[in-house]
């Protein structure tokens, strides 16, 4: 760990600009501000409009896509600016996230602080990064041409490139700060990988839920409606009927909610199997810290869904999902030799 100091401090870094990105992400997605800048400067573009004249021709630049002939033609410049500040925000951190990965590398390359293996990890964090950020151009893309909103398979794809960016990050840090891993069975190694699998889904999942806003609709728990089973209030909208599960609001909301129960159910049920092996401390508190985490990211969901997702909730609940990912991502690092 002393050799690998800095290194380490960087991909640490890096994990927790992530989690901030995603953070502001999730605001932007909510408060339906994603589409509010409608080119994209890599360069001057990093400063916000700077007098009455400038913000008059972002203004002007916004009134002719979908999103404002569509559905926010009744917005003023005050409004403008509000939906404005945070994608400013949110490709602002995009920037700031690019320099804090490629300076420090190109430093630790220099100075020849990175070994073979980690420079490799290091190449492939930063194609991460730069296809996370392609994928942002290209979601947001989708929602300038004929529809006020972006594809909600690109939304996936550039929400579930963060998560996968930060566990990344994660793990190579924690390649450095536990050089000597210790497998306790292989067996539980395998175990731990398909809950990863499983949540990994859960997110893709979600993701489809905040592009569709399935949200704001069938705000019952534990039913789909009031007073009704759950199989029959799933509205078929889409034909063929397996289209309602990833193109239906309804049916999407569907699919997250029973995903939720069987991503419990297994983690309950992979800590109830790890008690017949032997256990590290850490390997003990990963698998620990696992069941506390997808208990409260399940409560933060029954309630984002009941209240028809307040900005606060949403983003809790988007924040639950980053700590239950780390958290599996600790525990599967500790079963991996």
């Amino acid at each position: 760990m002393k050799k690998n100091k800095a290194v380490v401090y960087w991909l640490l870094c890096g994990c927790f600009l992530i989690f901030v990105m995603v953070l502001v992400g999730g605001i932007t997605r909510l408060t339906n501000s994603g589409l509010s800048i409608s080119d994209y400067k890599l360069i001057t573009g990093t400063l916000p409009p700077m007098n009455h004249e400038q913000w008059e021709e972002a203004f002007e630049l916004y009134k002719q896509y979908p999103e404002y002939q569509l559905l926010n033609n009744h917005f003023g410049l005050e409004d403008f600016k509000e939906i404005y500040f945070w994608e400013w925000l949110h490709r602002l951190l995009g920037r700031l996230l690019g320099l804090v990965f490629i300076i420090p590398f190109l430093y630790f390359l220099i100075k020849k602080k990175l070994d073979r293996a980690t420079l490799g990890k290091s190449l492939i964090l930063l194609f991460l990064g730069a296809f996370q950020g392609f994928l942002g151009w290209y979601m947001v893309k989708s929602g300038l041409v004929d529809r006020p909103d972006v594809s909600h398979y690109r939304l996936a794809a550039h929400l579930v490139t963060a998560f996968v960016t930060f566990a990344y990050s994660l793990w190579v840090a924690l390649d450095l700060i536990y050089p000597q891993k210790k497998e306790a069975h292989k067996k539980m190694r395998n175990l731990v990988r398909v809950g990863m699998a499983i949540l990994l889904v859960q997110i893709i999942w979600g993701a489809f839920v905040a592009g569709l806003d399935s949200g704001h609709i069938h705000n019952h728990w534990p039913m789909m409606s009031e007073g009704k089973l759950m199989h029959p209030t799933v509205y078929l909208e889409q034909q063929p009927l397996i289209k309602n599960f990833y193109e239906g609001r309804s049916g999407v909301q569907f699919v997250h909610r029973y995903l939720a129960y069987i991503v419990v159910g297994y983690i309950l049920w992979l800590w109830v199997k790890s008690r017949r092996f032997p256990l590290t401390p850490l390997q003990d508190q990963g698998l620990k810290s696992l069941v506390i985490l997808v208990f409260l990211q399940f409560l933060l969901g029954v309630f984002t869904l009941v209240y028809a997702v307040p900005i606060w909730l949403g983003v809790a609940h988007q924040i639950g999902a980053f700590f239950l990912l780390a958290a599996m991502t600790f525990s599967l690092h500790r079963f991996t030799k």
